[in-house]
């Protein structure tokens, strides 16, 4: 996989895992928040052995704002994915307008 993608597909991966250890439990309200908390940090620690590499890595091809940059829309994109495909929710105009606008500020950080 080429330099500049395999940060991109750490960052992916390590967002999917991150969000399901923020928002799993809102379909199940009843677990004890403790269980909650335990399970959603061993999420998080995979998430870590993700987003550490894909830093590491992108940083040889990125700048730290274009890793950043780079890591709000991909949490953004799997966020939206997540809330539809888990939670039923899809996102209204105006969260599909704000994160656009998200998205042109992101576009303006990779201009030369």
């Amino acid at each position: 996989m080429p330099a500049y993608l395999m940060p991109v597909g750490l960052l992916i991966a390590s967002n999917v895992f991150m969000t399901t250890a923020w928002y799993w439990h809102l379909r199940f309200k009843e677990m004890p928040i403790l269980t909650v908390i335990a399970i959603s940090w061993g999420l998080a620690l995979i998430e870590y052995c993700l987003a550490v590499p894909a830093n590491r890595l992108g940083s040889a091809v990125y700048s730290p704002a274009q890793l950043k940059t780079i890591q709000e829309v991909v949490t953004l994109v799997v966020f939206m994915g997540f809330s539809a495909l888990y939670l039923g929710q899809n996102p209204s105009w105006n969260t599909a307008l704000g994160f656009g606008l998200i998205a042109l500020g992101a576009a303006i950080v990779f201009r030369g």
